[in-house]
């Protein structure tokens, strides 16, 4: 048989990376038990010690308003040290509701966050990225608006996210009104707000009047943005004055403390997991106070501390620990869980970035996750987004995501006629029973190379990153936007430039 020519084989190896994905219809749901780490009896003795920390302890309120609202309320309030009543904690937290629906500005991308569903949302606040030569260098706002289009155009992420990488090139002051305008002109999916000041909170509720209609954003969540405790057990002032902005227009909040176990918790995984229930209950609580039944997300951003360099560690058996706990107790406390993600602190896109990865990720899906941040792209323990990684992590995420959705099978998956066909010594690659089901049997990683070594060293002998950066390129010159009403496009663009003029590049 002749051999190929060189541009056949070149053309064969672009269809094969360019194959299209599998489309999951409708809601990403979770069809398989959850785990349970620890006894009932384990599970209220961390609730117990939680308790004794928010009301022996206390927490740290480090706000005038916070501090007048909890002593109303009846908390014991000692300069900015707020003690907690079980009893008042616990009111309050079961005014939040178990689940909500945030709202796209296509109504088809609005996404459940609660109960089984499972919203998945990239990477977030990286100041660096890798491009797709290897470089690291500071992020861009074109580097922002190319990572919203490659999750617009990613079906394993059915949320647009929020500061994907920080566009360096734009004022501090300015940026945050960019970067939802990115979310809003190059995708179609629920997004997330600026949560660096009060004031930026604002300006995104704004922007949202503009997109959704004022009354539709009076009744209904189109914004869940993260807020963290400064752990260990301090509430700062910006992120209860964005919790306040955002609770009392009814918007999302992930309440979440940043917990580097063995540096700002107990080294004990118990201990560790103790005190980031106080502080995200406490959180929780006081959006309740704001309003009552404003949207929150338990939240928990996890990982571990060497004791050697007192750099993060993920995907170790402790922060699968914390994880499953966390979906214990978030279910304890009937509230949506947000934990997990495609994190990792390797410096390169390399084995160990797959597997840190991994073994954040799938934990997270079976401990019952809602909401997972840095699902695609999180590089060097986030400091950098990665598009190839991007890339990679999508590919991963669907295949758990096709496993969360369980085995579900008809009489007809059982093939007894397929097999009847072939019979003893068979194949069955070309049965009836295959050409029915074989586009969608498996889900085929687009950056996977399926061909034999031959063909691999013929087509540029090309590793998986470099195939995902090729994919990159592909998706990006093959986007097309999703349609955009011009009226709220210019009314946008107008109240970006006049509040651009408003406010100082330099202020903070």
């Amino acid at each position: 048989m002749a051999r190929r020519s060189k541009r056949a084989r070149s053309r064969r190896g672009t269809e094969r990376l360019s194959a299209p994905a599998i489309m999951m219809p409708g809601p990403i749901i979770r069809d398989i038990p959850t785990y349970e780490l620890v006894s009932e009896h384990q599970l209220d003795a961390v609730h117990a010690a939680s308790m004794r920390i928010l009301e022996d302890i206390g927490i740290e309120f480090r706000d005038a308003m916070a501090l007048a609202t909890w002593r109303e309320a009846g908390a014991d309030v000692i300069g900015s040290r707020v003690r907690i009543p079980r009893e008042l904690l616990m009111n309050k937290v079961a005014l939040a509701p178990s689940s909500y629906r945030y709202h796209g500005r296509n109504p088809h991308r609005s996404v459940d966050i609660g109960g089984r569903s499972m919203g998945f949302a990239p990477v977030y606040g990286s100041p660096y990225v890798r491009t797709l030569d290897g470089e690291r260098r500071y992020a861009t706002l074109a580097d922002f608006e190319a990572f919203v289009k490659l999750t617009y155009l990613s079906p394993a992420l059915n949320m647009s996210g929020g500061t994907l990488c920080e566009p360096v090139d734009v004022p501090v002051a300015h940026r945050h009104m960019d970067m939802i305008y990115s979310h809003i002109r190059y995708s179609d999916k629920p997004f997330m707000g600026g949560v660096t000041s009060p004031e930026r909170a604002e300006d995104c509720l704004a922007m949202c009047r503009i997109l959704f209609g004022g009354a539709f954003l009076a009744k209904n969540t189109v914004m869940t943005s993260l807020v963290n405790c400064n752990s260990p057990l301090v509430w700062d002032e910006t992120m209860l004055s964005v919790i306040r902005v955002y609770a009392e227009a009814n918007q999302a909040c992930i309440i979440s403390p940043f917990i580097m176990q063995g540096a700002n918790t107990p080294i004990t995984t118990a201990g560790a997991y103790a005190q980031l229930n106080a502080e995200a209950l406490a959180g929780i609580a006081y959006a309740q106070l704001v309003r009552p039944g404003a949207p929150v997300v338990y939240g928990a951003t996890l990982s571990t501390v060497s004791m050697k360099t007192g750099a993060p560690m993920y995907g170790t058996s402790e922060t699968q620990q914390l994880m499953f706990l966390t979906g214990q107790m978030a279910r304890r406390y009937k509230l949506p869980m947000r934990t997990g993600g495609m994190r990792t602190g390797s410096k390169s896109t390399d084995s160990l970035a797959a597997s840190e990865s991994l073994q954040t990720m799938l934990p997270a899906i079976l401990a019952g996750g809602n909401f997972f941040l840095h699902s695609a792209g999180w590089l060097e323990s986030g400091l950098s987004a990665c598009f190839a990684k991007f890339m990679l992590d999508t590919d991963q995420l669907t295949v758990l995501q096709r496993l969360a959705r369980g085995m579900q099978f008809e009489a007809e998956d059982l093939a007894f006629e397929a097999a009847n066909e072939v019979g003893p010594a068979g194949h069955f690659l070309g049965c009836e029973h295959t050409l029915r089901h074989y586009s969608t049997a498996f889900f085929t990683p687009e950056t996977a190379d399926l061909g034999t070594y031959e063909q691999w060293s013929e087509e540029g002998s090309q590793d998986a990153l470099a195939r995902a950066s090729t994919l990159v390129t592909q998706r990006l010159a093959d986007y097309e936007a999703p349609p955009l009403n011009e009226a709220i496009d210019e009314g946008l663009r107008d109240f970006v430039t006049r509040r651009k003029r408003e406010l100082p590049m330099d202020s903070l």
